[in-house]
């Protein structure tokens, strides 16, 4: 796993400027779906081609950023094959990927500081998932038709 994408809303803009820098440093190639200035912009319009990269496999995992992380992790979590989740703190991000194994970490970039988000983005890229009876219940979260 090497390829992130990245999405944000004017929110978390600036916030998402740092993770590209961080990723980088960390060895990760990242794809920016945007926004690409703080301007007021509307977040669905970057988190539906995040979204449709990480389900295809063009990337292999995602970081998203708005003010709350609730209406980008909305909007993704609206696709099949996304399990977006919002982390806040270092345990959080943990139990997503052991417990959820999230393929989209999601920030609240107004409720977070650029040290913080570089730990839970740490733990994030670097914790594996559990599997066991955690898969189980992965497997029955896309909605059958």
């Amino acid at each position: 796993m090497n390829k992130i994408g990245l999405a944000s809303d004017h929110a978390g803009f600036e916030l998402k400027e740092f993770v590209k820098t961080y990723v980088e440093q960390t060895g990760y190639t990242y794809k920016d779906f945007g926004a690409f200035s703080s301007e007021s912009c509307d977040y669905p319009d970057f988190a539906h081609p995040l979204a449709e990269a990480v389900e295809s496999g063009e990337m292999d995992l995602g970081i998203a950023l708005c003010g709350t992380g609730n209406g980008i992790s909305m909007t993704l979590n609206k696709h099949q094959g996304i399990r977006a989740a919002i982390c806040w703190n270092n345990d959080i991000s943990q139990a997503t990927r052991t417990h959820n194994d999230a393929n989209i970490l999601v920030l609240p970039a107004r409720f977070i500081n650029p040290e913080e988000a570089k730990e839970i983005i740490h733990i994030f890229l670097n914790t594996p998932f559990e599997g066991g009876r955690h898969q189980r219940r992965i497997e029955k979260i896309p909605r059958k038709q």
